[in-house]
């Protein structure tokens, strides 16, 4: 009988010394796509922001207490995401870093919502997100609306008199595809071809043929960039020599290995800077530290934006001086403001959007590198 109950003491002092444990760190979740099509988006994100919660720990954390890290997968996939983000909301996190698609985070945004959970998603700019009304959301990524004026001044700064459109009804790649859309045609620039592919496929031919048949100067693809690989690769096995244009959702080095660099070369994409283009103090000596533990850069922007919104929130709950979600998510509204970023000034307006121009357009050169035009 002794035996047991030392046994059982011993057990409940295990459990009540893993709480004690637990309630001296600072709970933050990270939703992100560590598989699927998108999973190295997600393993990016993962990297950079325990990479930052490392070295906030080495300062002392935040609030005199160490950061935790509590990663969901959300699979790249809305249903997945749900489920992801009602697990996160029940493992006391103040605050949640994530997704990457737009569609996936819509996904999440009303569960994390109801339950006051601060989130800052890093690669989602479909436009609707933000005009929800959701107080707890807010985003490092620019609006799709900056995108589709980027976009269609691009197209005529370039010189292309009629464009076809290609998107994949995802709402990111929709929405863009609308707005560049509507610019365009007030522009008065001839939109000869405006239809969806299907995402997930290995073979685009048919639509790459339909596509050929209006006779556009350019494409404009506002899908993603494992669509955007094949695209360019079966386009080259076509023998069509007509140049595309792609949204943000496809800078990413997996673009090269999909199409080929002979496929690549010369295709243009709007993004915010390229991690190889950040040029403060902060962003090289953090990008440094990340190529020294990893033996890699970054494979695209993304996930430094993941990085920005780790640190935005743990900016947040220091300046608020408190874990509570209120509190955290009028900081970052009313008091945040030209916070210095990993990829430039972050502030937030009313809706929760990053303001600022953040777009740059880049184009593929023969080696594959993607080089920031002027």
């Amino acid at each position: 009988m002794k035996q047991k109950l030392l046994a059982l003491a011993v057990a409940v002092g295990l459990v009540v010394g893993a709480a004690a444990q637990a309630a001296d760190t600072v709970k933050i979740g990270l939703m992100a796509p560590l598989t699927g099509s998108w999973a190295s988006e997600g393993q990016g994100m993962k990297k950079i922001v325990e990479l930052l919660a490392e070295q906030q720990n080495a300062k002392g954390g935040v609030l005199g207490k160490q950061i935790e890290i509590v990663t969901e997968d959300d699979g790249g996939d809305p249903r997945t995401a749900s489920l992801a983000a009602q697990r996160l909301t029940t493992k006391g996190v103040a605050a949640v870093v994530g997704t990457y698609g737009s569609s996936v985070t819509e996904a999440s945004q009303a569960i994390y919502d109801e339950a006051k959970i601060p989130q800052i998603a890093n690669g989602s700019t479909a436009i609707r997100l933000t005009e929800k009304g959701f107080k707890h959301f807010f985003r490092t990524a620019p609006r799709d609306d900056e995108q589709g004026r980027m976009a269609a001044q691009t197209i005529d700064k370039l010189g292309f008199k009629t464009v076809a459109i290609l998107h994949d009804s995802t709402s990111y790649a929709k929405g863009l595809a609308d707005e560049a859309n509507a610019l365009l045609k007030k522009k008065g620039t001839n939109v000869v071809f405006f239809d969806a592919l299907t995402p997930g496929e290995r073979d685009y031919t048919t639509i790459l043929t339909k596509l050929k048949s209006a006779n556009p100067d350019v494409v404009l693809f506002t899908g993603y960039f494992p669509e955007a690989g094949l695209l360019l690769r079966q386009k080259k096995d076509m023998n069509w020599k007509v140049p595309f244009i792609g949204g943000d959702a496809t800078n990413n080095s997996d673009l090269v290995k999909i199409a080929g660099k002979e496929a690549a070369e010369g295709y243009y994409f709007l993004s915010p800077p390229q991690p190889q283009d950040l040029d403060t103090a902060d962003a090289k000596a953090f990008l440094a530290g990340y190529q020294k533990k990893y033996n890699e850069m970054p494979a695209s922007i993304w996930a430094v934006l993941a990085g920005d919104g780790f640190q935005v929130m743990v900016a947040g709950i220091a300046g608020a001086k408190s874990t509570d979600s209120a509190k955290i998510a009028d900081y970052l509204h009313k008091d945040l403001k030209g916070y210095a970023g990993l990829t430039g000034s972050l502030s937030f307006d009313a809706k929760g959007d990053r303001e600022g121009e953040v777009y740059r357009v880049y184009q593929v050169d023969a080696e594959g590198k993607f080089i920031m035009q002027k």
